[in-house]
């Protein structure tokens, strides 16, 4: 039994069309396995007290590339946070940057592999609602005005109403300066000298009635020896 030429030919033909689509398809394979960015991935954590931003790397073929992280503000970039190589590897190797992140905040991770891939991680990174560290709550201002509770329980000592203290003028004057008030046992003898009088008023009193007492006398004798004198 022959073997027709034609049918030799068509066989070899579709051999060499598979043989071209496997070697492609084996290419393209292999590109893809090389680097991609579907290999990267970035998240926001915390540290302790402190925010970071890890990137992870599942390229089993180790393609070493450079990882940027940029902070947006309105979709641009406003800083670079840093710039680090990562070699994958298909467990993952992991990177770290620290960034002390506030929460909500935009990130834009961009991955570059020299002949694979230089573009950004989609979408980008954004950090959580919650800071790692909570700020310390402020204590509630005091009132100026106080409450009727308050004022109920504050005891008498402790109120803010400071106790008058007696003025200078007031308080009782000191032993070495001299004072216009006359002491009690001197009052009787400054009170005579201011009207002129000393201690004889006394005797100079008892002058003056006996005085009088004689003179009435006179009198009422004189009185008497003129009524005799014209009865006669």
């Amino acid at each position: 039994m022959s073997i027709n030429r034609r049918t030799v030919a068509r066989s070899v033909r579709a051999l060499g069309v598979a043989s071209a689509s496997a070697a492609l398809a084996l290419g393209l394979a292999g590109n893809a396995l090389a680097c991609d960015i579907s290999e990267f991935s970035a998240e926001a954590k915390c540290d302790g007290d402190k925010g970071v931003i890890t990137v992870t790397d599942v390229d089993p073929s180790g393609i070493p590339a450079t990882v940027s992280v940029y902070l947006q503000n309105n979709g641009a970039d406003l800083k670079k946070i840093g710039e680090q190589v990562v070699k994958g590897s298909r467990e993952g190797v992991t990177i770290t940057f620290t960034e002390n992140w506030k929460p909500d905040a935009e990130y834009r991770v961009h991955v570059k592999a020299a002949g694979y891939v230089d573009e950004d991680i989609k979408p980008n990174l954004t950090t959580p609602s919650t800071a790692c560290k909570k700020e310390e709550e402020e204590p509630p201002a005091p009132s100026d005005t106080p409450t009727p509770s308050d004022s109920a329980s504050t005891p008498a000592e402790e109120t803010d109403t400071p106790t008058p203290t007696p003025s200078e003028s007031e308080s009782t004057a000191p032993a070495g300066t001299e004072s216009n008030a006359p002491a009690p046992a001197d009052a009787g003898d400054s009170n005579l000298a201011e009207t002129g009088a000393n201690s004889n008023t006394g005797l100079i009193a008892g002058i003056a009635i006996g005085l009088v007492a004689l003179g009435g006398g006179a009198v009422f004798f004189g009185m008497r020896r003129r009524g005799a004198s014209s009865d006669r």
